[in-house]
């Protein structure tokens, strides 16, 4: 008895040593084939869009509806119940039609800044993953968004050296609590011109513009024309005219402050290279301007005030797709973008040895308090983008110091933040307003706390705001600010921080989504 225990107890010892030895080993194979790469190539490139990952077309969907609640103006078959026509009269003190455009928040005001890049952003998702989007029959629902904005945006630019940037006045707006349709108080405007400058929200505009003019070439040659036009005008004014509007115009810096305009013009350059073929362009990013404001091989978070990280993707197509038409007079230059979108790509891989360390527990990319899944879903984006024009062109591994990626890394790490936006989180909540089976019901947004039917007018409209009830209307599509970084979540309408939905918000989430709702190469031209 005694012989057959210790004999138990020498084949368990052996049993847990073997298992030690096989962990270990598995570790080090893990660990060499990061560092060598997983394989010489990245996988068979896609085709036309294939099977539909429904999870992602349903959010979509989803997603893109919020553009429709935030609708300003007339709106022509309405799909929102309890939104209406509102706005009607803005800009008409300029003799202008700014009844356009989306409202930027919760609020009802039209800031033109975050208001193109949205636009910007969504083009981009479009010329990109505009197959997946019409495969799922979502297309027609985005560009019809989008030219809600550009529409806005061209008669916002009544001059060369003229742009309106702002509708509303935010202290008297924010000191409301009303539906847009019941609006009463005076709408001022602001604007930039040579007096007055703003390169930042001009350059994005221009931006927004020539990427737009993009999706229209095919539909709508003579629009599409129209947008190239004020782009290119804009873009002079921006360069010609430098400075930053929100140092030009202080009361703006509360609501959207502008770190500096160097990215917008960079920004506004490759786009306007890509609409039009023209070198000088290339001239103008790879130049004196990329040193002066392209911060290369210093990677940045993308985002409605920083479109660094953005535009050393977008260039990086150049080298990916054309590589071998681009003149030696500006290859060294696309090179350094490249590599920079490289360093940017490596900073978000959890495994690289520069992954950033600003993360939650569960692996949610945290940079700000404040609206804080904006930066995960736009790194994400652009993430997908990368992993794709690597696919696209057979580029089989990205290297990260001594260790080596694919394609498909840089495509889980984005559909890992995705699952956390849509409920794979700690919390169990979807963030993403009307997916899943648990979202947020107190988003703060004032046509969706107050019921369709309410007359009541600015101060007693607060009472919806401070109501312990759900919202009697679903800001379905709305992309909530988001959890703290300890990965909690206060469902309150007075929490804005955490329960206020943005645009751009829906134009990043919408841009993520529409790439994983199949397996799909990026296209190689936009033309």
């Amino acid at each position: 008895m005694g012989e057959k225990s210790r004999s138990r107890g020498r084949c368990c010892c052996w049993f847990i040593v073997i298992v030690i030895l096989a962990v270990a080993v598995a570790a080090i194979v893990y660990s060499v084939r990061k560092k060598i790469g997983h394989s010489s190539k990245p996988g068979p490139v896609p085709g036309p869009p294939g099977a539909v990952q429904q999870k992602y077309s349903s959010a979509l969907k989803i997603s893109l509806q919020f553009f429709d609640i935030q609708k300003s103006g007339k709106l022509l078959n309405n799909k929102i119940p309890w939104r209406g026509d509102s706005a009607l009269k803005d800009g008409s003190q300029a003799n202008l039609d700014l009844s356009k455009g989306l409202y930027d928040a919760g609020d009802n005001m039209k800031f033109g800044f975050p208001m193109a890049f949205t636009a910007t952003v969504l083009s981009w998702a479009i010329l990109e993953y505009g197959d997946q989007m019409d495969h799922v029959g979502q297309l027609e629902p985005a560009q019809g968004s989008l030219k809600w904005i550009t529409d806005f945006l061209i008669n916002a630019h009544p001059s060369e050296n003229t742009l309106y940037i702002q509708v509303g006045d935010p202290v008297a707006d924010h000191d409301c609590w009303q539906k847009p349709e019941a609006m009463t108080e005076k709408r001022p405007l602001i604007q930039v011109n040579t007096s007055c400058c703003g390169s930042d929200v001009a350059a994005e505009t221009a931006a927004a513009m020539a990427s737009a003019s993009l999706v229209f070439k095919k539909i709508d040659s003579t629009y599409s024309s129209t947008l190239l036009k004020h782009a290119k005008q804009l873009f002079t004014f921006a360069d010609n005219n430098r400075g930053s509007y929100s140092e030009n115009i202080p009361e703006i810096a509360t609501y959207y402050n502008s770190t500096g305009y160097g990215d917008e013009l960079l920004w506004a350059a490759s786009w306007l290279y890509h609409a039009t073929g023209d070198d000088s362009y290339l001239d103008y990013v790879t130049g004196q301007n990329g040193e002066d404001y392209a911060n290369w091989d210093s990677p940045t978070w993308f985002s409605w005030d920083n479109k660094l990280a953005g535009t050393q993707v977008l260039l990086s197509r150049l080298i990916f797709f054309k590589g071998k038409d681009i003149s030696n007079a500006y290859s060294s230059g696309l090179e350094k973008y490249r590599k920079t979108a490289e360093a940017v790509m490596c900073s978000l891989l959890p495994d690289s040895p520069t992954a950033t360390k600003g993360r939650t527990d569960s692996g949610l990319i945290w940079v700000s308090e404040w609206n804080s899944l904006q930066h995960p879903v736009a790194s994400s984006f652009l993430a997908v983008i990368y992993s794709d024009y690597m696919l696209t062109t057979q580029t089989p591994n990205l290297e990260c110091g001594s260790y080596s990626f694919t394609p498909s890394d840089l495509r889980d790490f984005a559909k890992s933040q995705a699952d956390y936006v849509l409920g794979k989180n700690p919390m169990g909540i979807s963030f993403l307003v009307g997916y899943g089976d648990k979202f947020p019901e107190f988003v703060h947004h004032r046509g969706a706390s107050i019921p369709k039917d309410s007359k009541i007018g600015c101060k007693e409209g607060f009472k919806w705001l401070d109501s312990t009830e759900p919202n009697p209307n679903v800001a379905t599509g709305a992309l909530v600010g988001g959890p703290f970084l300890n990965e909690t979540f206060i469902d309150s309408r007075n929490n804005s921080m955490q329960t206020e939905p943005t645009t751009y918000n829906s134009a990043i989430i919408v841009g993520l989504l529409s790439s994983l709702v199949t397996t799909s190469s990026a296209v190689q031209s936009f033309t």
